[in-house]
């Protein structure tokens, strides 16, 4: 970044000023100008429940209505500024003993689509395939997907309103006519509408209750910031789900999965991401371990993103731009050692950012690094030791995490110490999932996990004593930590509005607000101040 460049993001700044000014005025959200805040919980509403039971396959918004080759699970994801993923899955899935999987040639991929409701002007043909789900343990049920379709829709204009149908025209089996909006082109002055983050959502009635109220927002797109369906919560011969899976199933010889709870889910999310693109990052649950030690199949092929498109040739990590935000999502479950190659690329891909096009850095992964809950705490130090001064280096403005089944939002905060040029940490991992809401908190007496707690599913154990502040020699706090600014359990979702290059609006929707008019669990206008902190890595960066 030189300093033309510096001078139009500051003057940039100043000109958003006084338009800001007059639109706080108008209300009392506060700003993160206002910060840091003093530590708040809301505690727990007693008279909710902390979980529900999974929707059955047979639910209405489960079970498969389409017949023979027809597509259904329809999807979308971000592809570039100009271009869009098209997936959809056609034919029977197999479960049993013996699954012979379906030839992918058998069907092609054809999405027809234009700017006018039945005039479909453009094709495109893409690519299909299948999978297995395969164990080697007598008893177990294996899996074989239908055929899973993803095609790449290119020369879109920006801001424009597409209709498209998808399936194969020769047989023929096309889809209904579906329609979406394309994203503004990456610029400081356009933005998406609005964005819905949510995590850890899972196929229960609280899950039924999130995606309603999200189509009720409108989002024009959607970050899943991990464990999707909790297909791993069930026996492959399928049944009935548990909360906790150890308990419910101390036998099992492996982590099983009913991988009918992946096609379930794409039936039970397409009405909401057939019209919004959706973004996603692999979590725990998507593991999936099988037979040879296969891990992530159903993860890395029901769902495309844009991993060649941002040069990172990996589902496990990518970036994209919306508008004048650029997105990085990354995985905490494959290598995040300052030697391999996801932080090598994330290192490229940060520098490459241009913040007078995209003011805005967001970045996305499953796993929290701040934390204050009991569940997980600490879960992720090494990721945290090996990546976070490379975020900080750059400016990362805000980071989006789930895992831990609660809401929780901090101050602005580098290595435990409050900085006003740190991200902004939001952990948003109670969509509705079948494990409940995590109520604990660390720092109150009798809930400070051991040392040998929160043991991470993949890397390694990094837990450590504070060495310096109010927890200073202590594994744990004694009371909430500074850097946690507000924290609830409550499953939900959240909503990110930019309103400009420096202003953007914080949402945390509760579930049991949705039939209220303007409630809302949190809400907050995140700030960035590039003339403090731009400024200040030109030097480290160059």
């Amino acid at each position: 970044m030189n300093h033309l460049k510096l001078w139009l993001l500051i003057n940039t700044f100043f000109i958003t000023i006084i338009t800001t000014q007059t639109l706080l005025a108008q209300n009392q959200i506060p700003t993160t100008l206002d910060g840091p805040f003093k530590p708040v919980t809301r505690r727990f509403d007693p008279s909710l429940r902390r979980g529900s039971d999974d929707l059955p396959m047979n639910h209405p918004r489960l079970k498969k209505n389409a017949t023979s080759n027809f597509p259904e699970q329809i999807s979308l994801a971000i592809s570039s500024p100009t271009s869009m993923w098209v997936s959809w899955v056609t034919g029977e899935a197999q479960i049993g003993s013996d699954v012979i999987p379906l030839d992918p040639a058998s069907v092609a991929s054809e999405v027809w689509y234009g700017k006018e409701s039945g005039k479909y002007a453009s094709r495109g043909k893409g690519n299909s395939t299948v999978y297995t789900q395969l164990y080697p343990f007598e008893g177990l049920s294996n899996y074989t997907s239908g055929i899973i379709h993803h095609v790449r829709i290119d020369g879109l204009e920006p801001g424009t309103k597409y209709f498209y149908k998808c399936g194969d025209s020769s047989i023929p089996a096309m889809s209904e006519e579906h329609v979406f909006e394309t994203l503004p082109l990456p610029s400081p002055n356009a933005y998406p509408h609005r964005i819905a983050i949510i995590g850890d959502l899972g196929l229960t009635s609280n899950s039924s209750t999130t995606i309603d109220h999200v189509i009720v927002n409108d989002p024009s797109m959607i970050l899943m910031v991990g464990d999707l369906t909790y297909a791993n919560q069930y026996l492959t011969t399928g049944g009935k789900g548990a909360p906790c899976y150890s308990c419910a199933f101390p036998d099992a010889p492996i982590r099983e999965t009913y991988q009918p709870r992946w096609d379930g889910w794409g039936r039970f999310m397409e009405p909401l991401i057939s019209s919004s693109p959706m973004m996603v990052i692999e979590g725990n649950h998507e593991i999936e371990p099988q037979v040879s030690g296969i891990t992530f199949k159903s993860y890395l092929t029901r769902y495309a993103v844009p991993s060649e498109e941002s040069g990172s040739n990996s589902n496990f990590y990518y970036s994209f731009d919306a508008g004048g935000i650029h997105f990085v999502m990354l995985g905490a479950y494959v290598d995040y050692n300052s030697t391999g190659a996801q932080y090598s690329w994330l290192k490229q891909d940060l520098n490459q950012v241009d913040r007078a096009k995209t003011p805005w850095l967001v970045a996305a992964w499953h796993p929290p690094w701040y934390n204050s809950y009991s569940s997980h705490y600490q879960e992720f130090e090494c990721m945290r030791q090996e990546m976070e001064a490379l975020l900080y280096q750059y400016r990362v403005d805000i980071v989006f995490s789930g895992h831990v089944h609660a809401y929780e939002r901090m101050n602005r905060v580098y290595n435990y110490t409050l900085d006003p040029c740190g991200p902004v940490y939001i952990t948003v991992g109670d969509g509705g999932n079948i494990e409940k809401v995590d109520v604990d908190h660390a720092d109150e007496p009798g809930n400070c996990p051991s040392a040998g707690d929160n043991i991470p599913e993949f890397g390694g154990v990094c837990h450590i004593n504070f060495s310096s502040g109010p927890a200073e020699g202590k594994f744990c706090w004694d009371k909430q930590p500074e850097w946690s600014a507000f924290r609830e359990s409550s499953f939900g979702h959240g909503i990110l509005e930019v309103v400009n290059s420096t202003y953007a609006l914080w949402t945390w929707h509760r579930n049991q607000d949705i039939y209220k008019d303007d409630s809302h669990g949190d809400q907050i206008y995140v700030v960035r101040q590039p003339e403090l902190c731009i400024a200040s890595t030109l030097e480290v960066i160059s």
